[in-house]
C-alpha cells in the first residue's frame, strides 16, 4: 500500500496539503503524525514544521464488508472511481446516489469535461472499468452509470428522441429499422423509449460491447 509524507506549519495544514495533493477528502486518509511541529520561541526561533505520513484508504475488501453486515455498494462504486481519478490525476470529486436501481456516479470539478471524451467514449470506458470492479467485488451484476457535466442527461434526451423518430419510421414503412452500434447504456434507453408502444418491439443484435438495436413493427 502506497504511503506519502507531507509537511505544514501545523498538523492540520499538513493534512490539508495531503488531501489537496492526493485529491481525496481528509476523511479518506489514514494519517500518522511523524512530527507534530513547533512554533519555536515566541513563534520566531527554532520552529519545526509538522510532518505526517499518509496512506489513502482503499475500498474495503469484500470479505471485510461482509463481516460488517453487507457490502455498501454505493460507497464501493464511489471510492473505486475516486481512486481511478486520483491516478490520472484530475482534480475532481465523485458524488454517488442510487436512482431506479442503478448506482449513479457524478464527476464534479474543474475541467471535468475532458473526462467525457468524443461521444462520451471516455465516460463509457470509466463506467466499464468501475462496473467490472464493483460486479467482481459483489459477485453479482449491478448497473453503474458514470456521468460528468450532465452529459448522460443530455445524451438520454437525444437518444430517446432518436428512438421515437426511428420507431415512427418503422411503423410508417412497416419495415424494421436498425440503429448504429450502441453501448449498453444507450441501447437500454432505446428499449425503454419504445417499451410502451404496442405496435413495436426492439431487439439487440450483434456481439461484443457495441451492438445495434433493431426496431421491428408488429403485425396487427
Amino acid at each position: 500500500m502506497e504511503t506519502y509524507e507531507f509537511e505544514g506549519k501545523t498538523t492540520e495544514e499538513a493534512i490539508e496539503n495531503a488531501a489537496r495533493k492526493l485529491n481525496l477528502p481528509a476523511e479518506d486518509l489514514n494519517v500518522d503524525i511523524i512530527e507534530p511541529g513547533s512554533a519555536g520561541i515566541f513563534g520566531l526561533v527554532g520552529g519545526r514544521k509538522a510532518k505526517i505520513r499518509v496512506t489513502p484508504k482503499l475500498a474495503p475488501a469484500p470479505e471485510e464488508i461482509e463481516e460488517a453486515g453487507g457490502i455498501d455498494e454505493l460507497r464501493l462504486a464511489q471510492e473505486t472511481l475516486q481512486k481511478i481519478l486520483s491516478l490520472i490525476p484530475v482534480e475532481a470529486t465523485v458524488q454517488a446516489e442510487r436512482v431506479d436501481g442503478e448506482i449513479n456516479l457524478d464527476i464534479v470539478g474543474d475541467r471535468t469535461g475532458l473526462l467525457i471524451g468524443r461521444k462520451g467514449k471516455t465516460l463509457d470506458a470509466l463506467q466499464y472499468i468501475v462496473t467490472k470492479i464493483v460486479n467482481k467485488a459483489l459477485d453479482r451484476k449491478v448497473n453503474v452509470v458514470v456521468d460528468s457535466e450532465n452529459y448522460r442527461k443530455k445524451r438520454k434526451d437525444s437518444v430517446t428522441q432518436l428512438a421515437l423518430k426511428m420507431g415512427e419510421k418503422a411503423k410508417r414503412t412497416k419495415k424494421p429499422v436498425t440503429t448504429n452500434p450502441m453501448n449498453p447504456h444507450d441501447r437500454r434507453l432505446v428499449h425503454l423509449a419504445l417499451k410502451g408502444d404496442e405496435y413495436l418491439e426492439t431487439r439487440s443484435r450483434g456481439e461484443g460491447l457495441l451492438k445495434k438495436v433493431v426496431i421491428i413493427p408488429r403485425e396487427k
